[in-house]
């Protein structure tokens, strides 16, 4: 699995970051699983076409809480809410990969976190 790691978080940092994701309301299925919401300008041309079928499209987040070494992990794949598999479901464009890291680096930064 591809992803984008940010490691070291102190615990009073790394509390902020996983407050601030519930309050958006990115909260996944499953403890410490955020979903980022993918812009829809940003979709390729098949997860826009199976919009309404598998969308909302989205990167996960894990939040790794361990003792002043928090982690957080992106994976770089879109993924659809609607269904687990299907073809529209794959790695990041370029585009896709450097939008969602340059949006979690702002998030962070927002909340006055150093990394």
């Amino acid at each position: 699995m591809r992803s984008y790691l940010i490691e070291d978080l102190v615990d009073k940092n790394y509390q902020a970051i996983v407050a601030a994701f519930e309050e958006l309301g990115f909260r996944g299925p499953l403890d410490g699983i955020y979903y980022l919401p993918l812009p829809v300008e940003l979709l390729q041309r098949e997860q826009q076409d199976h919009q309404k079928e598998c969308g909302p499209y989205f990167m996960a987040l894990e939040c790794i809480e361990k003792e002043d070494e928090n982690a957080l992990k992106l994976e770089l794949l879109v993924r659809g809410r609607q269904k687990m598999r299907c073809s529209c479901i794959s790695y990041a464009t370029p585009d896709q990969r450097a939008h969602m890291i340059e949006y979690l680096d702002q998030f962070i930064d927002e909340l006055e976190v150093s990394v």
